[in-house]
């Protein structure tokens, strides 16, 4: 398994703050499958950033988050 980091930005359809971050994972060597990183990010960090902005009586949908992967890489 490698160690692969991307950076990303995360916008939501109402929610007027972006998410600009980075994100580790491990996959088995080879190409990176975008739109498989791009569901983890939503399901693994940017669901629950938008909820801790938008507070408990908004409910946050990973439908409603675009992710940009900006760069990604194995890390060494």
């Amino acid at each position: 398994m490698t160690l692969y980091i991307a950076q990303f930005t995360a916008k939501h359809s109402i929610i007027q703050l972006e998410e600009r971050s980075i994100f580790t994972w491990r996959q088995e060597s080879g190409d990176i499958d975008e739109s498989m990183l791009i569901n983890k990010i939503k399901r693994e960090s940017s669901v629950h950033f938008f909820q801790l902005i938008a507070g408990a009586n908004y409910q946050i949908n990973e439908k409603d988050i675009t992710v940009t992967i900006n760069k990604a890489q194995p890390f060494s």
